[in-house]
């Protein structure tokens, strides 16, 4: 009778997993984020919120915690750093998932291989435009937070229920991460029925105030992504030429860091703040829509308290929760989520296709509030509108928010409808022809050297040391965005990549 009674618990046990409905596995994940704290996606901000996910996972009891998340992280440089890490593994223990990159170049290339390794990736970042086709290269992409086309809705939203016509794009771009560039590449995609002209800074060609002006004049809606002290650079010059009136509509797209936006951004303590408070009375500001809920709060405690004990000399903001931090969460507890529904199917932790495709079409709850990615993988955003509401006091009020699930455009109480009305009327413009019968102003080549350059992009796309090399992957050239695709074999970098690192 006792060895019946031990034999019963022994059974029990070993069905202890089958009734709880728990599956235990071991899943090994690998994460690309910077050493660099520069970056608000930098290691030191992003990972006490995967780690936090992990312990929440485990700890539940529930039907994820037989789950064993083996992560390690990998420095990512914003240029091949991760491509080679990942590459190194094609002839040993690949990972189960990988997190990140976010930068558009490195995260291409990773994501390229990723896919072609049928290894799923989620990352919070690759935001740009030509990241929406998961056709091939990058099949087993998620986008856990909202693309750069995503916040563009917003600006649809707006210019349907205005009625406006037109708008001058003004960007800074740095020729290397791009990140206004691929910012405003989504507006400009998206709003391709309406007038949309492009005003660029770069390094041989600084800002001239004068110039921006008679281009702005001539349109009347701006929208600007630029760095904040140029930003204000040109609300004074406009306040200064009484274009802060009602002529024009400005807008400043700031969707990273939610800590700095808004209260006070005008403010230098110098001379012309007085001046500014008023100019910046006619900026308005896009920014991520933000949700207060208590375990949110907890979380954003949670995330303090290592800097509170270490302290970073070189990370003055890191314990601010940003996009990025809350987006790496989320996207630990999505692939646990259709990790388990998977292997419930009776699919295995290397098939990538699969859980890559329960991760999509589907609506989960996040640290922050519900989480709805979309039928292609990329997540749906909300967005809201800022206004300065007190010009005494310079302080800023959301007045309007975009939800991007239901495409609704919500107006808030302290919106104020002659705020946003252009005096005169929006600018008479020709009517915009269709972009796709642009003709491309280009020389003509031989169908020998098309190929040839066809080619070698093809295989520089996935090494190129340099981002300017393989710029067209990612979909550059707004008016006539190409990608590397069929034919480029990733693996085939692997014979190449000790000459490339001699050669960078």
């Amino acid at each position: 009778m006792p060895h019946l009674r031990t034999l019963c618990v022994y059974f029990l046990v070993a069905l202890s997993p089958v009734m709880t409905n728990t599956i235990t596995e071991d899943i090994d994940v690998l994460v690309f984020l910077p050493q660099n704290n520069s970056y608000l996606f930098s290691y030191e901000r992003v990972a006490p919120a995967i780690h936090y996910a992990q312990k929440r996972l485990k700890a539940d009891g529930g039907q994820y915690s037989g789950f064993n998340f083996n992560i390690q992280f990998e420095n990512s440089d914003c240029l091949y750093d991760a491509f080679f890490t990942l590459a190194d593994r094609s002839c040993g223990q690949k990972p189960d998932l990988i997190l990140g990159p976010v930068c558009e170049y490195e995260a291409a290339a990773v994501v390229r291989l990723a896919s072609h390794w049928n290894i799923p990736v989620i990352s919070a970042g690759a935001l740009a435009t030509g990241f929406a086709n998961k056709n091939k290269e990058y099949s087993h992409l998620t986008r856990i937070a909202p693309s750069y086309v995503k916040m563009a809705e917003t600006f649809t939203a707006m210019f349907e229920h205005f009625t406006w016509k037109s708008a001058l794009l003004v960007f800074e771009d740095d020729r290397e991460q791009r990140n206004c560039y691929f910012t405003l590449e989504g507006v400009y995609h998206l709003m391709s029925n309406y007038n949309i002209e492009s005003y660029v800074l770069t390094e041989d060609k600084p800002l001239d105030t004068d110039e921006l002006l008679r281009s702005i004049n001539d349109m009347g809606v701006v929208i600007m992504c630029m760095g904040a002290d140029k930003i204000r650079e040109i609300m004074l010059a406009a306040h200064k030429r009484q274009m802060t009136t009602g002529k024009c509509i400005f807008f400043n797209v700031e969707l990273f860091n939610a800590s700095s936006y808004g209260n006070g951004s005008w403010k230098r303590g110098d001379e012309y703040d007085n001046d500014a408070r008023q100019a910046y009375a006619a900026l308005n500001t896009v920014t991520l829509l933000r949700t207060v809920k208590p375990e949110f709060e907890n979380f954003s405690i949670e995330m303090k308290m290592p800097f509170e004990k270490v302290g970073l000399r070189d990370c003055n903001d890191c314990e601010n929760v940003n996009m990025f931090v809350e987006g790496f969460h989320d996207a630990l507890l999505l692939y646990t989520i259709a990790l388990h529904e998977a292997m419930k199917n009776e699919y295995s932790k290397k098939n990538g296709t699969e859980i890559t495709s329960r991760m999509w079409n589907r609506t989960f709850e996040g640290i922050a509030g519900q989480v709805s990615i979309d039928a292609n993988g990329d997540r749906n955003g909300d967005f809201s509108l800022m206004t300065m509401t007190n010009v005494e006091a310079g302080t800023y009020e959301v007045v309007a928010n975009y939800f991007g699930v239901n495409g609704t455009f919500q107006l808030l109480p302290a919106f104020n409808t002659e705020h946003f009305t252009l005096k005169g009327g929006d600018k008479d413009h020709p009517e915009k022809t269709d972009k796709s019968d642009t003709p491309c102003k280009c020389m003509l080549i031989t169908c020998l050297t098309l190929m040839a350059i066809f080619l070698v992009q093809c295989l520089f796309s996935l090494i190129s040391p340099r981002p300017h090399r393989w710029t067209r992957s990612v979909s550059f050239d707004w008016s006539h965005s190409r990608s590397c695709s069929g034919g480029c074999n990733p693996c085939s970098i692997l014979l190449f990549q000790k000459k490339l690192q001699n050669y960078h």
